[in-house]
């Protein structure tokens, strides 16, 4: 090998490639202290996990009442509103119970309406009686004298004493079936007697247990999953479907107790689906942080305190608000996988979560009965009973 063949380049070519590991070197380490800004002033200040699934409520449609199953109006995936009536039971078994109880009703009122006449008749007797006493009385004062003049014969004076007991008998028993009748009916009118209340009641509970042989959707969303077949008895309690309304999602993310320190109520979140695949990003903001990890809620509690104990890093669950408008442009559902990033420049929040509000979180009126027509219904029996007296 010669010299020439060892000889790497002319020393003009040679400080070229120094130059050039130089600018490199020096590109490296500016950009080497840029990343370590820019991980000290914004990654820093960043929590992400992508241990994070739309979570929702749940909203299990059960029986009232006891019935067989003859309709079922709306299944799976299907949209329904608050309000619409999705199962139908068999209403004949309620019907015969209405009609029961309204008989019952209006016979009841029959029977106090008659006791209460009866209440008029027992207070006239005892005027009779009072009156009966009175002449007795008078006949007895008359005939005394004529006894020791021996006018009169000593029978006809006793005969007199006598009539006098019986009538003062008469009287007392009179005055009692009085009181008695007074005391289940004195101070109070027909329409709230307690016995006709108790009728009432009853004639309410049948009322209201036959509009619940229609089963009514408490809220507006998509039907999940329907377990119930037509033609299945039920009994209340029974599960029969379940609704899950999509514009009340939000996202829980399940960070690590080490990524906890930071993170406060309040803070934005951005996320995405792995159903859009990144295309789209949500914003939300943390709304609370679980008093416990998940493990200390599940089904089997973890037992560190025995045998072998081998730590495992455990996740908080973090629930995470979405924004309305963008849940409206494009829906989640229940169960889905997303990635949550966290900004936690701003540390002045909760580290738990914030008092619960006065008022509901949630409500609805759809299946409430109409108690006001029922008791105006219980009225107009009564009032019907009473016009026929």
């Amino acid at each position: 090998m010669t010299d020439t063949q060892l000889d790497t380049g002319s020393p003009q070519q040679q400080r070229k490639r120094r130059w050039v590991l130089i600018g490199i070197t020096a590109l490296f380490l500016i950009g080497s202290a840029l990343y370590a800004v820019y991980a000290a002033l914004v990654l820093s200040k960043r929590e992400y996990t992508d241990n994070a699934y739309v979570g929702g409520n749940v909203v299990t449609l059960t029986a009232q009442v006891t019935g067989n199953v003859v309709a079922i109006s709306a299944d799976e995936t299907q949209q329904v509103q608050a309000g619409a009536e999705l199962i139908k039971l068999d209403p004949v078994d309620a019907e015969v119970a209405l009609a029961q109880a309204e008989a019952k009703l209006g016979s009841v009122v029959r029977q106090l309406r008659e006791q209460y006449t009866g209440l008029s008749q027992y207070e006239a007797t005892v005027v009779l009686r009072r009156k009966e006493l009175i002449r007795a009385q008078d006949d007895f004062a008359r005939r005394q004298p004529l006894a020791a003049d021996q006018t009169l014969p000593l029978e006809e004076v006793a005969h007199a004493q006598q009539t006098v007991q019986t009538a003062e008998s008469a009287l007392s028993v009179a005055e009692k079936q009085l009181e008695t009748a007074r005391a289940g009916l004195q101070g109070v009118t027909i329409e709230q007697h307690p016995n006709v209340l108790a009728a009432k009641a009853d004639f309410i509970q049948a009322w209201i247990a036959a509009r619940r042989n229609a089963v009514l959707a408490p809220v507006s969303g998509y039907i999940g999953k329907r377990s119930v077949q037509v033609g299945t008895h039920v009994v209340p309690g029974t599960a029969l479907m379940t609704i899950i309304p999509v514009d009340q999602l939000w996202v829980d993310a399940n960070f690590k107790e080490s990524e906890l320190r930071n993170i406060r109520v309040g803070q934005p979140v951005t996320l995405e689906a792995d159903a859009y695949g990144g295309k789209i990003e949500y914003h939300g903001k943390v709304l609370g942080l679980s008093p416990g990890t998940g493990s200390a809620f599940s089904l089997l509690p973890a037992q560190n305190a025995t045998g072998n104990w081998i730590k495992v890093v455990q996740r908080v669950p973090v629930r995470i608000a979405l924004d309305p408008q963008e849940l409206r442009a494009h829906p989640l559902r229940v169960g889905l996988s997303m990635l949550a990033t966290a900004d936690t420049h701003d540390t002045s929040g909760q580290m738990l979560g914030a008092p619960a509000p006065a008022n509901p979180a949630y409500i609805t009126q759809a299946p409430t009965v109409p108690m006001k027509q029922a008791d105006e219904a219980a009225r107009s029996i009564i009032a019907k009973q009473l016009a026929k007296g």
